[in-house]
């Protein structure tokens, strides 16, 4: 039995040619700005980091045991997916030859 294993690489700024839907793509988008998300205290006095979905819906990511903490995991978040966001333009050249 023979297997064919082919990998594609596409250099095109082309939205379509990611794979990645359309609503994942503006749900990222919006997860990307600080100004979707904030940090609630819990009643067992742990801080809580949550973004405001497309809907209008508050979702929970994570829980820790300081503001700044949290805070540090939301600038993660963010920094996460803006780089998703970056490769959906397609690969990036790191380095060339002569």
């Amino acid at each position: 039995m023979t297997f064919i294993y082919k990998t594609y690489c596409s250099t095109t700024n082309s939205f379509e040619n990611s794979g990645v839907p359309e609503e994942t793509r503006k749900l990222w988008e919006h997860i990307a700005e600080k100004k979707n998300w904030r940090i609630v205290q819990l009643p067992n006095g742990f801080y809580q980091a949550e973004y405001i979905d497309l809907d209008g819906d508050w979702v929970d990511v994570t829980r820790r045991e300081t503001i700044e903490s949290t805070e540090k995991c939301i600038d993660g978040s963010i920094e996460h997916y803006q780089k998703k966001l970056d490769f959906l333009q397609g690969p990036k050249v790191v380095k060339t030859f002569e």
